[in-house]
């Protein structure tokens, strides 16, 4: 599970930024008024990626959590 959200994490930040470079390059080339409207999408691939890297530092404080909660309780 950790190797499949690590991947995925790259991969929306990868997502993220290819969208912002074609966006912005698009914007510059063929009008803002025309491709503005996307940036909406890079930023929501933008905040999945730093969402999923909050969510993925939370699971892994819950799990040192409980490791520690099970040694003690072995003790």
């Amino acid at each position: 599970m950790n190797l499949y959200n690590k991947i995925m994490l790259n991969f929306w930040l990868a997502v993220g930024v290819v969208l912002l470079v074609f966006v912005s390059y698009k914007s510059f080339t063929d009008g803002f008024n025309k491709w503005g409207y996307y940036y909406v999408f890079a930023g929501l691939a933008l905040l999945m990626y730093f969402m999923r890297r909050i969510m993925l530092k939370r699971m892994e404080k819950h799990m040192k959590y409980l490791e520690e909660q099970e040694n003690a309780e072995n003790k």
